[in-house]
């Protein structure tokens, strides 16, 4: 039989555990009572917007954070659990005002602080640019507002986004018009990825119905004096005005429009489809057209909760694309969830694999990173405020695919300036130092 051990044997025994797990005689030796629970460890996940704080398209950027500012702190007050541990989201907002080059910037600094996912662009000319940086560093990107189809036609696994694109639009936007019973058509873009894109779209649609385009006129995003270019437009007596830009440039354009006594509507895409386009061109918006990705807020099961939540927080009414914003940030912490991982690797494939029942649609993405089934809404601007009209498509658009390898091509080379630009910035930096 075994001596039993004595009480000092026990002790010189423990400590000599204690010193073997590196304890120190400071540390603390408080032990939790029997059946306390052990709190669960807490991880912070780190996810980027990128919109235009600064410059005319603010209003539409700070709608943008302000969605994704709601999903934040939603999601942390449901107090979500991946891999065992109490997830904590944070957002790194950054300001890239519209600018290609800026967004390479702050995509980069992004990248650095090594986020888990990134929100946004708001712009498709700052978007696809970010895009290769974001890709190069395996980082998940979903964009709430980039319509452009050649964001997601490069072919990086991380790209997505969570609304119908430029090619479903300008197609919608050109059947409208024909519905319309217009015969010719002026056209007018702002040069920018987005504003050249949508238009070249409508252009195509139309054409290919047998409309006559007797004039294509162009500007910048930064331009607020429209009167030579439509100066040529009156003319040619078209019956339509269909412009490719932001409500900074469409609502001064449609309140020219009137000033010069032009009688062709106005047309425009889902960047004038906004309360600033009303504001801006006043009187000579009422009875014009627009579009946007999707369907009414109040025609969606979630949509007038949505409104009712947003406009209590911030205290306006939503401006344009902070419903899509919002189901961004959604979409990626559920991809999480569903993956059982924040770390961008393990989660990006499950992306890719969603079924979201979102705000804004039954969130589902094709091989190329597209919203499945994207729907476009046509409204009217009526008495101040934008009244529903119809909605067109909802089915999956060929993307064609063609003509985007050519379009990718000149986009890459706009990455890679972006890239150049940031490596210079980033050594005139240094220098100063």
């Amino acid at each position: 039989m075994r001596a039993k051990p004595s009480l000092v044997a026990l002790s010189v025994a423990a400590a000599f555990a204690l010193s073997a797990c590196g304890q120190h005689d400071d540390a603390p030796k408080s032990v939790a009572a029997p059946g306390t629970p052990v709190a669960k460890p807490e991880i912070v996940v780190k996810l980027g917007h990128v919109a235009p704080m600064t410059g005319p398209q603010a209003h539409l950027g700070k709608d943008n954070e302000n969605g994704a500012v709601l999903a934040i702190e939603e999601l942390n007050a449901k107090g979500m659990e991946i891999g065992g541990a109490k997830v904590k989201f944070e957002l790194l907002a950054e300001d890239d005002a519209a600018d290609p080059k800026q967004g390479a910037i702050v995509a980069q600094k992004l990248v650095d602080a090594k986020v888990n996912g990134v929100i946004g662009h708001l712009n498709s000319g700052t978007t696809i640019p970010a895009s290769k940086l974001y890709a190069d560093a395996g980082i998940p990107q979903i964009s709430g507002s980039a319509t452009n189809p050649k964001y997601t036609q490069q072919g990086f696994a991380t790209a997505f986004r969570v609304m119908a694109n430029d090619v479903q639009q300008g197609k919608s936007l050109g059947e409208f018009a024909v519905k319309q019973g217009i015969k010719t058509v002026a056209i007018v873009d702002d040069r920018t990825a987005y504003g050249q894109g949508l238009a070249d779209e409508f252009r195509k649609a139309v054409e290919a119905a047998g409309l006559k385009v007797v004039a294509t006129e162009y500007t910048t995003d930064k331009a607020t004096d429209f009167k030579a270019i439509l100066t040529k437009i009156k003319s040619t007596k078209a019956e339509l005005v269909f412009f490719g830009g932001m409500d900074a440039q469409g609502g001064p354009l449609a309140k020219q429009m009137k000033e010069l006594g032009i009688k062709a509507k106005f047309l425009g895409g889902d960047g004038v489809c906004t309360p600033e386009f009303m504001k801006l061109g006043g009187e000579a918006t009422e009875g014009q057209y627009c579009s946007l990705p999707g369907m009414p807020l109040e025609k969606l099961a979630k949509g007038p909760a949505f409104r009712e939540k947003f406009t209590k927080k911030f205290g306006g009414e939503i401006q344009l694309y902070a419903p899509y914003v919002y189901d961004a940030v959604m979409v990626m912490a559920d991809s999480m969830k569903r993956a059982d991982s924040v770390e961008p690797a393990k989660f990006l494939p499950a992306i890719g694999k969603t079924k979201y029942d979102g705000v804004t649609a039954l969130i589902e993405f094709d091989q190329f990173g597209d919203l499945k089934g994207g729907a476009i809404s046509i409204y009217q601007y009526k008495g101040g405020k934008l009244e529903y009209v119809e909605t067109l498509g909802g089915s999956p658009v060929d993307l064609a695919q063609g003509d985007a390898k050519t379009d990718v091509k000149e986009m890459e080379k706009v990455g890679a300036d972006a890239v150049k630009n940031v490596a210079e910035a980033t050594k005139a930096a240094v220098e100063k130092k």
